[in-house]
């Protein structure tokens, strides 16, 4: 089982695969719409998250009619949402994690735990 962003897919691969011709991979590749990998000896090699990114663009194309240049803003905009998304998530969770830091200490609280009552101790 290979990872998820593992190029190890040939072109004639994915286009099999994907049941398109691989200059139709290669225009993608001209129109910066994907970026494979390459071998040493330059070969193009393909990723799962590739082949995913390449099923999305011909989804667009083909099922939704929106060309190449609109398939370009949907990207570019769908990375900007994830990359959003990525940050409020980071936001929400620092949030968080300062709301936890500034409660008081056990040994100040008045409050104590014991079980499932709480009891108010009195320091004198």
């Amino acid at each position: 089982m290979h990872h998820y962003d593992e190029p190890v897919y040939l072109i004639s691969i994915v286009a099999k695969i994907l049941d398109i011709h691989p200059q139709t991979l290669r225009q993608y590749e001209r129109e910066n719409l994907i970026n494979p990998s390459r071998s040493d000896g330059r070969i193009r090699l393909y990723s799962q998250r590739d082949i995913d990114k390449i099923k999305l663009i011909l989804r667009l194309t083909r099922e939704l009619g929106v060309n190449l240049a609109g398939v370009d803003i949907i990207l570019n905009l769908k990375e900007t949402i994830d990359a959003m998304e990525k940050e409020i998530a980071q936001l929400r969770h620092d949030v968080e994690t300062a709301k936890n830091a500034h409660s008081v200490s056990p040994e100040k609280s008045l409050v104590t735990k014991k079980s499932l009552y709480e009891m108010i101790v009195f320091k004198e």
